[in-house]
């Protein structure tokens, strides 16, 4: 049996020697035939050569360095896409989740009723502003979304080949990973795991909410369908008013009159008009990053053992297809 350790870089200097280590001591009580995939998202630090220095240490490291900053989501797709084990162990190498848990997933794994164990938190970290805005965000993911998301998900996961292969064949260019990993399906158990708390977030405020929003664009399509009703009740509500004003006119000859209801009134409908303009719009520019088709990681080069793959300028990941040279038309 071959196991994969599936990572990425971003900032990751201080800690990826020490999760090389730790990591491959626990695979290596439960296999020797290992592998480290390393996804190098265009971190600005040093991490990508202190990464390259564990590859050519130790040549069961393969360091993928893509052009640029894709974004944690997508580089983690583009090392499930080349890690190539039965078992498949993704996790971040920041060691806030720790890699020694790997031989409690496994043992998990061996009960034999599942495809997928991936890790949760007992309580979510955090003081109480940041674990309430959580629990909001997740309630409003429930009430939005078309799947109802597991609370408190760390990226820890162990996966079997089969369930990795019909994974990366999704090929949406704008995702959440959490939703792709739900949607695959497949059988997937829970457990409990502790998530350390070693250095801050490199998820800003702003990065958090377009997260939130993007989660709910690319996922719901019931958002579209309470802006519709949302439309028909506004709509009849105005032709109940009207019909009011209009048969108190006829019946009492009192008419209507008033300019601060008018500016309100415009106001509100203004409002509401530029709300709904503005989550088509989302739902819009969504659609338009898909029809572009355009790979959503581009790979600059690959290191592995074997020398003859050692470089592979231009190569573009995309999902559902093995890695290939970009010549400008689709595969």
């Amino acid at each position: 049996m071959k196991l994969s350790i599936v990572t990425t870089l971003y900032r990751s200097a201080s800690t990826i020697d020490e999760f090389h280590g730790r990591a491959m001591k626990a695979a290596e009580g439960i296999t020797h035939d290992i592998e480290m995939v390393i996804v190098n998202d265009g971190s600005p630090d040093n991490s990508l050569d202190l990464a390259l220095a564990l590859h050519r240490a130790d040549p069961r490291v393969i360091v993928i360095d893509l052009a640029r900053n894709f974004g944690h989501h997508k580089a983690m797709m583009t090392g499930l896409a080349h890690a190539t084990g039965d078992l498949i162990f993704l996790i971040d190498s920041d060691l806030e989740e720790q890699p020694q848990d790997l031989a409690l997933f496994h043992r998990r794994f061996a009960q034999g009723d599942c495809d997928v164990v991936y890790g949760v938190q007992q309580a979510r970290r955090g003081g109480l502003i940041e674990r309430t805005t959580g629990a909001l965000f997740f309630s409003l993911l429930d009430a939005l979304g078309d799947r109802p998301v597991p609370r408190n998900l760390v990226t820890a996961r162990l996966m079997t080949r089969e369930y990795v292969r019909a994974l990366v064949r999704h090929r949406d260019r704008e995702f959440v990973a959490s939703d792709l990993w739900l949607a695959t399906g497949f059988r997937q158990q829970a457990l409990i795991v502790e998530k350390l708390s070693r250095s801050p977030s490199t998820y800003s405020l702003r990065q958090r909410v377009e997260m939130a929003v993007k989660h709910v664009t690319t996922t719901s399509t019931r958002l579209l369908y309470l802006v519709l009703y949302l439309g028909i009740l506004i709509f009849g509500i105005s032709v109940g008013v009207i019909l009011f004003y209009l048969g108190r006119y006829f019946t009492s000859g009192i008419g209507v009159d008033g300019f601060t209801s008018q500016i309100i009134s415009i106001w509100f409908l203004g409002g509401l008009i530029t709300l709904i303009l503005g989550i088509l719009g989302i739902y819009i520019a969504n659609i338009m990053a898909e029809v572009r088709r355009r790979p959503y990681t581009i790979v600059r080069r690959i290191h592995r053992a074997n020398a003859a793959t050692d470089t592979a300028p231009n190569v573009t990941t995309v999902p559902g297809y093995a890695p290939r040279l970009d010549t400008g038309t689709p595969q």
